[in-house]
């Protein structure tokens, strides 16, 4: 299982670099509720927003979609602590799906590295700068 980040699912629909056709090899593909938050919150203040509202929902419909579970939850908590105490804090939403994919031992597609390398456990594929 893949779960994509924000940014890779903005890049797919636009055909941004090697992301499209990574995607097409792949059939695992899913994202989380909080990467689907993510886009509907981008999509209202872009430059395009009916446009890029469209291409979410269409590119969404595409996708299962994950949510928190009790070990993902569990996992995030102990990953916020951890990294808080050392001074690495991180953005709620990607240690929420860090968690969710370290719990199901699931492969983050993000190219936003630098956060996720951080959360322990985590897996990681870059589809943008591949």
């Amino acid at each position: 299982m893949r779960p994509l980040d924000t940014d890779t699912c903005v890049a797919i629909p636009r055909q941004r670099r090697g992301s499209k056709r990574r995607a097409a090899t792949h059939d695992n593909m899913v994202t989380t509720w909080i990467t689907v938050a993510e886009l509907h919150y981008g999509a209202p203040k872009s430059r395009a927003p009916e446009k890029n509202r469209g291409l979410a929902k269409s590119f969404l419909a595409t996708l299962p979609i994950f949510g928190l579970d009790e070990a993902s939850a569990q996992i995030f908590g102990e990953a916020k602590a951890m990294l808080e105490q050392r001074g690495q804090g991180l953005p709620d939403a990607d240690l929420f799906i860090g968690a969710i994919a370290v719990a199901n031992r699931a492969i983050v597609v993000t190219g936003n590295r630098r956060h996720y390398e951080r959360i322990p456990g985590v897996m990681l594929e870059d589809w943008i700068r591949c």
